[in-house]
């Protein structure tokens, strides 16, 4: 592999799943499934070896990482039913996109 090969896609995978536990914490459904989804991405191009193909895609997975962790808040059910938001600096500037009752109540 070129200058960026397999340890640079062991890091990126790695970061990956640290960002979806930090941003999933405490939803073992969306920590279930994006781990999933991480894992099938890397194996689906664990074979590839243009140097140019695997720049891009570690590119896309930095900035798969640098979108879940900035572009993502987990609402939080509280006591008295509704909802609770809580972003963190790292969300400084984002719009925020409050989901249908539909998706919420599938979620629960």
């Amino acid at each position: 592999m070129g200058r960026r090969g397999a340890g640079e896609a062991v890091r990126a995978y790695r970061a990956l799943l640290k960002t979806t536990r930090k941003t999933f914490a405490g939803d073992t459904l969306m920590l279930r499934q994006s781990a999933a989804e991480v894992r099938k991405k890397f194996d689906e191009n664990r074979h590839v070896t243009s140097e140019t193909d695997i720049n891009r895609l570690l590119d896309e997975a930095s900035q798969a990482s640098d979108f879940i962790s900035t572009m993502i808040v987990q609402a939080r059910l509280n006591p008295h039913g509704s909802y609770l938001v809580k972003p963190g600096k790292e969300h400084a500037g984002a719009t925020l996109e409050i989901p249908s009752e539909e998706i919420l109540n599938k979620s629960a």
